[in-house]
């Protein structure tokens, strides 16, 4: 008879090369005992067992302090044990009252709403309310609170629970039932929104979270720029904490994950992720034919976080216990999602046949249950149904050291809710309960409804009374948390006007030195980095590009943001601009990761509501990549009532020499335009530079704190060296609105056709040249206007036409500054024509534009230019047949120049 050591041994898998084998067996013959003590155990007791005593023996390693390597994945099973968890501290009989009620009222809420055709969304916040119960009851820290400094914690809310936060801000006395009924209808001013808005609803929501996937990414950088502000010396914030409540599908969104590691190798143990693992995304299960849960315990493994799975509630304790062979826990492993979906709305007979009848062992062990055993485990009992079992989840999060954390909490989707939402693929899309629904869940939750008030065409909303036992528990609870929660709370904060000197180096020009735009903005942030009250504010963030934008110059005396330092010898220590890193570093060089920048650029710019703190953030990026690849969290930013600036350094479609189609940047500032709370600018010249930043630290951070405003300025500035000219005499006001005459044409003859052209960013230096030429070559005289900002001229328009249907007698400062100018107007841009034909319409002369439209392609700046009919040329043979339309000058002047300049 074999030997049943010698088969398994005979069945192993062949020696594969392996790592090891570079290093020397001091022992050869103790390695080969091992190894058959382990073939005798799986031989004798199974590979359950085997693998049981393995995971144990690494478990002991590391807990002796061994140097090893830990799994990616667990079994599906709780990570703390019931036995383990640590008492609980409330009241549980009565926060389930609590959480009852809020329940009910955000069903509600969304049904009432449903009869407006407003939709709304039940099944998220039926999932997921103990997940947020016992955070408000016991974590969450609020705005009062001392030991964060007034900070709080921050609370990225799942966008989609957003009727479950409504609920509990009714209970606890901010909301009315007026409020509730204008769920979605924000129209009238007092609405509430239909998702964590705070642009919307400034004094509750701090974060917006609906665009799924910047949650994720923003709670990892907001909890990185609390220890950043910390390493400055600006504020201490060890007592926040950042909490990111989260969808499991949502995880499937790149900018979810993308960051993971960032929070893994700084060791963020501020941050903790709760992942509502209800198996459900919008139209289906999450990972229909495999396990969502264990690939992402796996995903946050590998990347350096604590993971804590919530998945079983206690009725399960005594199926794992009756399971000595390991065979439920194998086939819990192997069961897909979908399946395990479908085993929470099935009859029990089914359960019995699918699930236990795939293996004899668990067969056996099924035919211990009661069918009541396996209908509450199979339909009810989940990890994040049982407020002891999150309990014990967030405890050992909040008190881990050395990690972030990420719980992953089982649920079912639409709980509470009946058979016809729990765990149904449509119940994303349900919106709303009928009374005998209801009706149904009021004698589920306990509530005391009468069936009287559940019998008119509305269904009531439901108040225990501000001075019930559960509303004073619940303020009792937050109280001691320190205040409601979310809440967002400004304390204005003004800071000085920094000194004129700064400004006065861009006013007077470079004489004669050649200096792009995007140098002259770093020297000044440079020089206001120095200010000795508010030059420690300003946070440079860049994604590794700032040796292209000539900022290395700030790495030995700013340093960058390193929570270790530098642990190493920099290869260029030698030199003068060598690469510092350091713990209160101030510059954020986050390596190739816009959208990681932005989330940076969004917690720094939000500090001075988050922390009480104004920073300065300016978030500068290489061409398009700022607008068109986050342009998303960018809408988030402004929702969030960010302040900075945003600098779109290496601008222009043909300023970027070589570079080609995917980064000559042509359409930009056309896309900054969509939103409402960016103040766009293309400046030509370093005056113009100085001015507009100038206007925005006092417009977002000035002396007069009352004052200040919600929103960030985009600047976009050139890598082309040129001549900076003095500022003229009384131009600010012009710059800032968006237009000003830089140079007034001198007319060749008394009686010589005009034009006006106006251009904007590096195009100024064409149309100067063209200027010349015209006058020179072709007895045109020309007005030269700079155009800084034509979104901004469009935006007081637009203000104008408004106020005009109301009555009032307003033009567009536009019209008014082009007003008597004559001839006509010819506007040129690096940017696609539909920039600054923003603003033809309040043109009253003959409009026309030249643009780079189309896809950039490598070449030089003069071929590329000729190539999109912007250079000086081009601009005089358009200004020709402007004028040739007129019948101020010949047609035959037009082709004379054309075949001249080599056009035609």
């Amino acid at each position: 008879m074999p030997d049943p050591v010698d088969d398994v041994m005979a069945r192993a898998t062949p020696h594969a090369p392996s790592e090891l084998d570079q290093l020397p067996d001091r022992d050869p013959q103790e390695t080969a005992e091992w190894r058959e003590s382990l073939g005798a155990v799986t031989a004798h007791a199974g590979e359950e067992r085997a693998a049981y005593l393995m995971r144990r023996t690494l478990e002991h390693g590391r807990n002796t302090g061994l140097a090893l390597p830990g799994l990616l994945e667990t079994d599906y099973l709780n990570t703390i044990p019931t036995a383990a968890e640590p008492q609980f501290p409330g009241d549980e009989a009565m926060e389930s009252r609590i959480t009852a009620w809020n329940r009910w009222n955000a069903a509600a809420m969304v049904t009432r709403g449903s009869r407006l055709g407003l939709g709304g969304h039940i099944a998220t916040f039926a999932s997921a309310a103990w997940l947020y119960e016992i955070g408000f009851q016991h974590f969450f820290r609020g705005k009062d609170d001392q030991a964060s400094g007034g900070s709080g914690d921050q609370l990225f809310i799942q966008g989609h629970a957003s009727p479950g936060i409504y609920a509990r801000a009714f209970l606890d006395g901010r909301l009315t039932e007026g409020h509730l009924d204008r769920f979605r209808q924000e129209a009238g001013g007092d609405g509430l929104p239909s998702y964590p808005h705070p642009r919307r609803l400034p004094w509750l929501w701090e974060f917006p979270t609906v665009s799924m996937g910047i949650g994720p990414i923003s709670a990892i950088y907001q909890a990185r720029f609390n220890r950043y502000l910390t390493g400055r010396g600006i504020k201490d914030t060890s007592g926040s904490h950042v909490w990111a409540f989260l969808g499991d599908g949502e995880m499937d969104e790149p900018e979810s994950t993308a960051a993971l590691a960032l929070a893994g190798r700084e060791q963020l143990d501020n941050l903790t992720f709760v992942i509502n693992c209800n198996l459900q995304r919008l139209d289906g299960p999450v990972r229909p034919n495999f396990k969502i849960v264990q690939e992402l315990e796996a995903q946050f493994r590998a990347a350096g976080w604590h993971v804590i799975k919530s998945l079983w509630g206690t009725a399960w304790d005594d199926l794992f216990r009756l399971d000595t062979s390991g065979a439920l826990v194998r086939r819990l492993r192997e069961v897909p999602d979908a399946q395990f979906q479908t085993y929470a709305t099935r009859e029990v007979g089914y359960i019995r046949e699918h699930f236990f009848g795939a293996d004899p062992e668990l067969a056996q062990l099924g035919r211990q249950l009661s069918d009541a055993q396996i209908t509450e485990c199979f339909h009810r009992s989940r990890g994040g149904h049982e407020p002891r079992k999150v309990y014990a989840a967030y405890r050992a999060a909040v008190e881990h050291r050395g990690a972030p954390t990420v719980i992953l909490a089982q649920t079912v989707k639409g709980w509470t809710l009946g058979e016809g939402f729990e765990s149904r693929n449509a119940n994303h899309q349900m919106k709303k309960l009928d009374n005998e629904q209801f009706r149904t869940m009021r004698d589920l939750l306990e509530l005391p409804i009468p069936d009287s008030a559940l019998a008119g065409e509305l269904v009531p909303y439901v108040h225990p009374g501000p001075d019930s036992p559960e509303v004073r528990y619940l303020r009792e609870r937050r109280a001691e948390l320190g205040g409601p929660a979310p809440a967002r709370k400004v304390r204005p904060v003004a800071l000085p006007e920094p000194s004129a000197k700064p400004f006065d180096a861009l006013a007077k020009g470079s004489g004669s030195q050649e200096i792009a735009t995007t140098m002259a903005f770093v020297r000044l942030v440079k020089d206001l980095m120095r200010e000795k009250e508010s030059g420690r504010r300003w946070v440079p963030i860049v994604p590794d590009e700032a040796r292209t934008f000539g900022m290395e110059s700030l790495f030995p005396s700013a340093g960058m943001y390193s929570p270790l330092g530098q642990t190493y010898d920099p290869v260029d220590r030698d030199q003068l601009l060598y690469y510092k890193e350091a713990e209160n570093g101030q510059i954020l060089n986050e390596g190739i990761t816009e959208a990681g920048s932005v989330a940076d650029f969004t917690a720094a710019a939000t500090s001075y509501a988050t922390h009480g703190e104004p920073m300065i953030p300016f978030y500068i990026f290489y061409s398009m990549f700022g607008w068109q690849r986050t342009g998303d969290q960018l809408w988030a930013f402004a929702d969030q009532l960010g302040r900075g600036f945003m600098i779109g350094a290496t601008a222009g479609r043909t300023t970027m020499t070589g570079e080609g189609l995917q980064h000559a940047d042509g359409h930009s500032p056309l896309l900054a335009s969509t939103n409402t709370a960016a103040l766009t600018y293309d400046p030509a010249f370093a005056y113009e530079v100085g001015v507009i930043v100038r206007d925005g630290l006092r417009r977002m951070y000035g002396p007069d704190a009352d004052q200040h405003e919600d929103v960030f300025y985009y600047l976009t500035v050139y890598n082309e060296p040129k001549v900076q000219p003095p500022m003229p005499e009384g131009v600010e006001e012009g710059i800032l609105r968006g237009l000003y005459r830089f140079r007034t044409g001198e007319a060749p003859a008394a009686d010589s056709p005009r034009i006006q052209l106006l251009a904007s960013g590096t195009a100024v230096h064409w149309i100067l040249d063209a200027q010349r030429m015209l006058a020179e070559e072709w007895g045109v005289t020309a007005d030269v206007w700079s155009a800084p900002s034509w979104s901004e001229l469009r935006r007081e328009a637009l203000a104008c036409d408004e106020a005009q249907l109301r009555g009032e007698d307003r033009v567009p400062y536009v019209t008014r500054a082009l007003e008597g100018a004559p001839g006509p107007v010819l506007a040129v841009s690096d940017w696609m024509r539909a920039v600054p034909d923003q603003i033809s319409q309040w043109v009253e002369q003959d409009w026309s534009s030249l643009g780079t439209d189309g896809f950039g392609l490598s070449d030089t700046r003069e071929a590329a230019r000729r190539h999109f009919g912007v250079d000086a040329e081009s601009v005089v043979v358009a200004a020709l047949s402007r004028l040739a339309r007129r019948g101020e000058v010949k047609r035959e002047t037009v082709r004379e120049a054309a075949q001249r300049y080599g056009l035609a």
